[in-house]
């Protein structure tokens, strides 16, 4: 797969699955409140996509190349031992 390809397919699965965990709290949110009379089987179908929607975004991080952690984060370049030249942050 050309890397366009894989980069636009990547995003596309991102943003489903941003989508689906979005949908799925957001229905979880409206089903307390019990003046919409939301069915409430579905709220345990909406839990779960959330877990569907992570798995989405997962997949489509990994599809467009979105997988690895940059140096450039401040976090990791100053507490990480790979980006570290200091003996003290070391794991022997």
């Amino acid at each position: 797969m050309k890397r366009k390809t894989a980069r636009m397919i990547g995003n596309g699965l991102m943003g489903l699955g941003l989508l689906t965990m979005v949908g799925g709290v957001g229905y979880s949110i409206l089903n307390q409140m019990p003046e919409l009379g939301l069915p409430q089987f579905l709220a345990h179908g909406a839990i779960g996509s959330i877990f569907v929607g992570a798995i989405l975004w997962v997949a489509g991080a990994r599809v467009g190349g979105h997988e690895r952690v940059a140096d450039r984060y401040w976090w990791v370049r100053h507490f990480d031992s790979r980006c570290t030249n200091s003996k003290s942050h070391r794991h022997s």
